[in-house]
């Protein structure tokens, strides 16, 4: 390339007046100008006017201040601005670009191509003809008649459709979202389109006569994709939310519902977050069940909040209006035990102070109520309601080597009003726990003594069975806790290791105290493992403290990658030796009080996990009867993660007399192509500079990949299936179709069945009763085909 004939001083006067940098192709060593993916974020508003105009091509013709005409590879920058073409002529009285033949703009992450643009290049305005565009990040795009750029914030389109499918002329896309008109407003985050209609495979799916968007990841009020669910108790259920973008501190969602077998309902969901306080609240009404043959609703309210002198105060409400609630609506139980719903309320302030060494505590006032949703084939006793529930909290920083600790709380034990029960007592208890250690520590050892004392005093409603509404107790425990850690470098499995060999024993030593004829409010036995055998009592909660004098060792090794530091294998053995019966034991069911225990040592547990093989991951536990010689619980499990978007899980759980279940879980592909690695298809096409539809088919065809997704829990001892999860999935690159069927049983002989189907349309959103949780809170493993980016909605909260 040459420079064009201009004289040196009109060149200079060009450069310094009009604004306009020229730059040809010189000799090695010349300045040349980079891809603008390079280059530092473009500047803003009147800085970006203040920049000069850069302008490259094979050739160049130009009137100081007053136009300029390049032809040629041509390649115009302003800004954060570059338009690339086969001719281009600027007129700068004007500031008026005009390009012809293979057009191209590169603005703020979106590329535009086309025949022919006008466009007056500071208040980027002006008209693009015919246009294609691409969004690089959403490996999306589509084209247009017409856009016109009414400034650098607002735009028009034309007759515009989208897609994230294939754009290489190689077939029709599988999906596209047809406009006839659409207005892009960046200030005021909306984006309008007229006349929508989205086309799955041809057919017309969805329309919308006018459909209001956001732009950016900012919410915006709207109507959101509508879910559709299917279950065997109530039928097909349509729920079309409404997002309500209140302030930037307060948002709700109206989801009305219509269900085929029950009627019409309405679902709302308030959120807030003020400068000391937050909260959710979360509504559901059934106006009239055609199947329970009445109205029906719930109410979830979250909250918590901070007040002066450092108060903090919260509250978790959950209620349902009849018992069967969690048997037909699954979904909205929203607890961890469906049939169990918690009210709680807590007022709460932390302590601290500086004399004798100085410490924190937490003083607080709480309320704790429940709702026990009772069926006729099992009946759920109701935990105790604490209302009040008045506690405190201390630990003192060492002093001279001492620690101190107490913890005392005032409680009124009640029983829901609905569930009388003159078998179990009500009334009042004050408890306080103090302990005072002495403890060592040293690198690789441990050893700390400790003093424990546990004091009650009961008044009952009615009168025990001394005769008396008043008890106390008060039970000392003294315990010494040490072990040490020894490591040392060897080799294994073809690396080099780290292996621990950690010994630790414990002693305990606890008078027995006559408890049976107590109230028994909180006290249950702890479950049989590594870490309750290393506990000083056999109870958790307050009501039971159980005589020992005893003692647990137990010893644990492990191989460290030296490298990486990743635990490699794991091992463990732990047992109880009796040193004298003891009288204050749980029942085989957990409850209290249950008969003496004279077995000298213990059942032995046996833990063991490893990573060996990068795919494989190994997990066992058991419990072993000396006594039987036979393992009285168990739990084996394995995860094989080969590579991405294949893991198969098995899971063995065994107690003797109990039950006895195996479990399997997976995700694996049928057929098509699975990244080996682990990029995900949209890595994949940044990397290759394809289309993310692309990358995932691997050579643009329209075939795709099915998956496969289910977990299944069998009981080996009443050869039935508990629950189970199936599914399919479809990744066609630009589009995820899933259906996944779930059945959940809600007694012994009773069992919901829920059919769920989407389609994921990728880059735009999806459309259908989303299964995506229900998969990863079930199946060990598994992996979204996508980023869980959500896509562009009406309410992209």
């Amino acid at each position: 390339m040459q420079f064009t004939p201009l004289t040196p001083l009109a060149l200079a006067a060009a450069l310094l007046f009009s604004g306009i940098e020229v730059w040809a192709q010189a000799p090695d060593g010349a300045v040349a100008l980079e891809p603008s993916r390079r280059l530092q974020p473009a500047p803003q508003g009147e800085a970006a006017r203040r920049l000069p105009i850069i302008l490259r091509a094979q050739s160049l013709r130009a009137r100081p201040d007053l136009d300029a005409v390049a032809e040629g590879a041509v390649e115009f920058r302003r800004g954060g601005t570059v338009i690339s073409a086969d001719r281009l002529g600027y007129n700068q009285v004007e500031d008026l670009a005009s390009a012809i033949g293979h057009v191209r703009i590169e603005r703020d992450g979106a590329i535009y191509s086309g025949p022919e643009l006008q466009l007056r290049v500071q208040r980027f305005e002006g008209v693009f003809l015919a246009p294609e565009f691409e969004f690089p990040q959403f490996g999306a795009g589509g084209r247009a008649d017409r856009v016109d750029f009414i400034d650098s914030r607002r735009a028009n389109a034309v007759n515009a459709i989208y897609t994230s499918c294939p754009r290489d002329g190689s077939g029709d896309p599988d999906w596209v979202l047809e406009t006839s008109r659409v207005q892009l407003d960046f200030d005021a985050n909306e984006g309008i389109a007229e006349g929508a209609v989205l086309r799955f495979l041809g057919v017309p799916i969805l329309a919308w006569p006018r459909l209001s968007f956001p732009l950016t990841e900012a919410r915006k009020s709207g109507w959101l994709p509508p879910r559709i669910d299917l279950d065997s108790r109530s039928g097909l259920e349509l729920s079309v939310p409404y997002y309500w973008n209140i302030a930037p501190n307060r948002d709700a969602t109206l989801t009305p519902r219509a269900i085929t077998k029950r009627g019409l309902g309405l679902d709302t969901e308030f959120r807030y977050l003020e400068p000391g306080d937050s909260g959710t609240l979360q509504l559901g009404l059934l106006l009239n069940d055609r199947v329970a043959g009445r109205s029906r609703q719930s109410v979830q309210w979250s909250h918590a909040g901070t007040a002066g002198a450092g108060l903090r105060y919260s509250t978790e409400v959950v209620r349902v209006s009849d018992d069967g609630w969690w048997k037909d609506f699954p979904d909205a139980g929203r607890s961890l035990t469906p049939r169990l719903l918690s009210g709680r309320a807590a007022l709460e302030r932390p302590l601290a102070w500086s004399a004798l060494g100085g410490g924190e505590g937490l003083a607080y006032l709480r309320t704790q109520t429940w709702q026990v949703l009772q069926g006729s084939d099992q009946l759920v006793s109701s935990p105790y309601q604490r209302v009040p529930q008045l506690g405190l909290r201390l630990g003192s920083t060492p002093l001279a080597g001492l620690e101190l600790s107490l913890q005392t709380e005032l409680n009124r034990f009640d029983l829901p009003h609905a569930e009388p029960d003159a078998t179990r007592p009500t009334g009042w208890r004050w408890h306080a726990v103090g302990a005072l250690a002495l403890p060592w520590r040293e690198d690789g050892a441990w050893l700390v003594p400790r003093l424990t004392l546990n004091a009650a005093a009961y008044r009952t409603d009615a009168p025990l069975g001394s005769g008396s509404r008043n008890a106390r107790r008060l039970v000392p425990t003294f315990s010494i806790d040490g072990g040490i850690e020894l490591e040392r470098e060897t080799q294994a499995f073809g690396r080099a290791m780290r292996q621990t060999l950690e010994p630790r024993v414990l002693y305990v030593n606890t008078p027995y105290r006559e408890q049976a004829g107590l109230p028994n409010f909180d006290a249950a036995g702890k479950d049989f493992n590594f870490a309750s055998i290393y506990s000083d009592n056999n109870f958790s909660g307050i009501d039971r403290v159980s005589d020992a004098h005893q003692i647990t060792a137990g010893v644990t090794t492990r191989l460290v990658d030296a490298a990486s530091g990743a635990e490699a294998l794991r091992l463990g053995l732990v047992q109880r030796y009796l040193l004298r019966d003891q009288r204050v034991t749980p029942n085989a069911d957990g409850s209290a009080d249950g008969p003496p225990l004279e077995q000298r040592f213990s059942d032995v547990l046996l833990l063991g996990s490893g990573h060996v093989l990068p795919q494989l991951a190994l997990d066992a536990a058991v419990q072993y009867s000396p006594d039987i010689s036979r393992a009285v619980r168990s739990i084996v499990g394995a995860r094989w993660t080969p590579g991405p978007y294949r893991t198969l899980s098995t899971s063995y759980r065994f107690a003797r007399g109990l039950s006895e279940q195996l479990e399997l879980g997976w995700q694996w592909p049928l057929n098509g192509r699975v990244p080996s690695g682990p990029d995900t298809p949209a890595a994949l096409a940044a990397a290759s500079g394809i289309g993310a539809a692309q990358a995932a088919r691997g050579d643009g065809s329209c075939a795709g990949t099915w998956y496969t997704v289910g977990r299944v829990n069998y009981s080996l001892k009443d050869r039935r299936v508990n629950d189970s999860i199936l599914g399919l999935e479809y990744d066609a690159g630009c589009w995820i179709g899933r259906i996944v069927a779930e059945r959940l049983s809600t007694g012994t002989s009773e069992a919901t069945t829920r059919l769920r189907a989407e389609i994921e349309f990728v880059g735009l959103s999806r459309i259908g009763s989303n299964p995506l949780k229900v998969l990863k809170d079930n199946i060990p493993g598994y992996r979204l085909l996508r980023d869980d980016r959500r896509a562009p909605t009406s309410s992209d909260e």
